[in-house]
């Protein structure tokens, strides 16, 4: 599985979408222009000691992009989307785009994908969620429909044993 950030704006985001990768085996796609520099504290900080562990590729622009990955199946996550997250249907090697948080992904992009969008439901009253949390959403649906392949599913307790 694949995250793209199209221009994110704020570090501490780009760091917590970073862990999540790292966690989950996901590649990171950051298209520039970025809104910080990616040697930042603050990325560092919320990425924790991840962050040297993550696969991480940067891109000039959109179309540069698209030159290195010309067959990629890319859903990108919108509130203007018609279609609800779970209802797309992801495969191992499938690209997430995610656009900057003041403004999300370009509508020019959008309306050129307009069958590979999909939206979080939320209500009216709300412009959106955090990005990072956005990503988490999303993303685990996707690995979820995948069957969490390669992911450790149990977990064991550090000092006493489950009983079953």
């Amino acid at each position: 599985m694949n995250i793209i950030l199209h221009q994110p704006e704020i570090p501490a985001n780009t760091g917590n979408i970073g862990r999540t990768c790292v966690a989950t085996g996901t590649g990171l796609h950051l298209i520039e222009p970025l809104g910080f520099r990616l040697d930042e504290k603050s990325i560092k900080r919320s990425g924790m000691d991840y962050w040297e562990h993550l696969d991480v590729t940067r891109y000039m622009n959109y179309q540069e992009f698209l030159d290195k990955h010309p067959n990629a199946t890319i859903w990108m996550a919108t509130t203007k989307a018609k279609k609800v997250y779970t209802e797309a249907a992801f495969k191992p090697d499938d690209f997430i785009m995610f656009g900057k948080e003041s403004g999300g992904i370009p509508e020019e992009i959008l309306v050129e994908n307009e069958e590979h969008c999909i939206r979080i439901p939320m209500l009216d009253d709300i412009r959106s969620l955090n990005l990072s949390n956005a990503v988490a959403i999303v993303l685990y649906e996707a690995l979820r429909q995948n069957d969490f392949s390669d992911m450790q599913i149990k977990g064991d307790l550090h000092r006493l044993h489950w009983k079953n």
